[in-house]
């Protein structure tokens, strides 16, 4: 298994607290890069700009990747653009909301 697909099922531990959904599933991770070995740069967004769990989230999804052997530095970066709608979750996703 690639590095980049490693990361992106650890990044499937991340839950969003409201909708006990993954940060994957939700389509909130726009991006995974690998510049170098051992730094990860992450680009995501959140459901609102307003969401109260920022915090959070971002944290969970800078740690998780963090507890990798593989990773030495993880870079969040949080965007707004574009803006995350439902059409972004994956089928699981969606089936995990309907039910």
């Amino acid at each position: 298994m690639l590095l980049k697909d490693k990361v992106i099922e650890n990044l499937k531990r991340v839950m969003d607290p409201e909708l006990n959904i993954n940060v994957v599933d939700l389509g909130l991770i726009y991006d995974v890069e690998i510049p170098s070995e051992g730094t990860v740069y992450i680009t995501m967004t959140l459901t609102t700009p307003g969401c109260p769990l920022h915090d959070s989230i971002t944290s969970g999804v800078k740690y998780c990747i963090l507890e990798m052997d593989e990773i030495t530095t993880v870079e969040v970066n949080l965007v707004w653009e574009p803006a995350w709608t439902p059409e972004k979750m994956t089928a699981e996703g969606l089936k995990k909301l309907q039910s």
